[in-house]
């Protein structure tokens, strides 16, 4: 009976009471930084992996989407006139393939050409995908307490506020990358490394320089949104279809939900590339070094005018031979060290 009054008269001091309410405060906060931190290297691991397999074919894409290739003119014959010969030019010759210019690269500039930018590549993928991942998380725990939880609206919101914090922090880091990619030169001859461009282009364009091409990644967002919003949509699919995802990942057993994820990864990435891709090609233009190209509705106006709609979609289906399995392996590995550290931590 004492002990009973005296715990009585502890609780009504209040004394477990604030120990109890202290540490329920410290633990969410703890779980919220962890959480942070598991995303930020689940993200980063994530986006190095699907990036360093995937090089060339980036650097094709992004020759693929330049003016540097359309301006070239085309000859198309010649015809033999008295006392002279004539040249008929075709002023929007047809882009090369995929494959074609693979093989022009690999002929004219060696191979090492097809792995230029990987260095700005490596060092903005993983710190790029970790802030997004980030971001998204964060953004989305916060509006899953304000919005419907886990609904469209908070993956739109979430995937936007990712992609706009993301483009903003790291687009120096793409400029010179694309600046490298679009940098031709022939076997043997010396080219400059990341150091050497970024430093060109402040000196050339000052800091304004290295947000060339950021309107275009702004307007990106839109197919960030549109990939969450598929990618979600079908991972609750596959939740609901086997409820597999709400345990603990282990590599044997649940092999599948990793290829599920990379499956959702990939279908949800291909609808979002091919009805927002005309963007990449106008932030390519607005990154050439002194181009032409001032803004994101000039550029546009300017590429429709003179080489028509499809130039739009010039390099879709490197773009998508590089996007698809670069973001299935990017989303599954993400997702896979986000469940293993949740399982063991």
């Amino acid at each position: 009976m004492l002990g009973g009054g005296r715990a009585g008269q502890a609780a009504t001091r209040g004394e477990p009471a604030a120990k109890g309410w202290g540490r329920a405060r410290r633990v969410p906060a703890m779980q919220q930084q962890h959480s942070t931190l598991l995303h930020l290297v689940a993200g980063g691991c994530g986006g190095t992996a699907g990036a360093i397999l995937t090089c060339p074919l980036e650097v094709v894409k992004t020759r693929l989407q330049s003016s540097q290739l359309t301006l070239r003119p085309l000859c198309l014959s010649e015809i033999q006139l008295p006392g002279m010969s004539v040249r008929l030019m075709n002023p929007t010759p047809p882009s090369p393939g995929v494959l074609k210019l693979l093989r022009t690269i690999l002929e004219k500039e060696g191979m090492r050409s097809l792995f230029r930018g990987l260095g700005p590549n490596l060092v903005g993928v993983a710190p790029s995908r970790a802030i997004y991942f980030a971001a998204y998380s964060g953004v989305k725990e916060k509006l899953n307490t304000v919005l419907v939880p886990e609904s469209k609206k908070v993956h739109m919101l979430s995937a936007a506020c990712a992609g706009i914090t993301s483009s903003t922090l790291t687009n120096p880091i793409w400029l010179v990358k694309t600046r490298m990619q679009l940098e031709a030169r022939m076997k043997g001859e010396l080219s400059s490394n990341a150091l050497q461009c970024a430093m060109h282009v402040y000196h050339t364009e000052g800091l304004r320089g290295f947000y060339r091409g950021i309107t275009a990644s702004y307007a990106g967002v839109s197919e960030t949104i549109i990939h969450f919003v598929i990618y979600e949509a079908l991972k609750q699919q596959l939740r609901n279809g086997h409820h597999s995802l709400s345990t603990p990942l282990t590599l044997s057993p649940n092999s599948r939900d990793f290829f599920g994820l990379m499956g959702a990864a990939a279908v949800s990435k291909t609808c979002a590339s091919c009805i927002a891709y005309p963007h990449e090609v106008i932030r390519t233009r607005l990154r050439e070094e002194g181009s032409r190209y001032h803004s994101f509705i000039q550029t546009l106006q300017l590429v429709v005018r003179e080489e028509g709609p499809l130039a739009l979609y010039r390099g879709l289906l490197a773009h998508l031979i590089r996007q698809i399995p670069n973001t299935a392996i990017m989303m599954a590995t993400y997702e896979l060290i986000v469940r293993l550290a949740s399982s063991t931590l």
